[in-house]
């Protein structure tokens, strides 16, 4: 069963994370019609533009090709397919990227261990700590 992401109100505490993010261009890859609203939201109030978002995973690697962004946030599971060819070709191109997953750090291919995970449900300033925590290192 998917978990969904809970509403989380502005907070004096999200102010610094959303100047840090202003302007950020984010891509995701989230399958679940609701998730993807959430996300979209969080990512706008913390003063993210939404480059793009797929609910496959071959789409998102066409968008990959097609679209100019900062960073991913990539659902594990995506209609019941792994996201790793996503994930490979973002550290291929040495773009940053996080994980969102319903399960538990075990569903992560071991490559990938290094990455920010966020766990659902999630709150935006998980979300903005998980994004900033990406754009600060260089992708491995």
């Amino acid at each position: 069963m998917r978990a969904s992401l809970p509403t989380e109100p502005a907070s004096c505490e999200n102010s610094e994370a959303e100047n840090s993010l202003e302007g950020v261009r984010v891509f995701f890859v989230e399958d679940e019609v609701l998730v993807a609203m959430l996300m979209e939201d969080f990512l706008e109030e913390l003063g993210c533009v939404v480059a793009a978002s797929a609910h496959r995973v071959g789409v998102a690697l066409q968008k990959i090709d097609q679209v100019e962004f900062d960073v991913a946030v990539l659902d594990i599971n995506v209609g019941g397919e792994t996201v790793t060819p996503v994930a490979e070709e973002l550290e291929r191109r040495s773009i940053p990227f996080i994980f969102a997953s319903g399960y538990s750090g075990n569903a992560l291919d071991d490559r990938f261990a290094g990455r920010p995970l966020l766990i659902k449900p999630f709150g935006q300033a998980d979300l903005a700590a998980a994004l900033l925590k990406a754009l600060a290192k260089p992708a491995e």
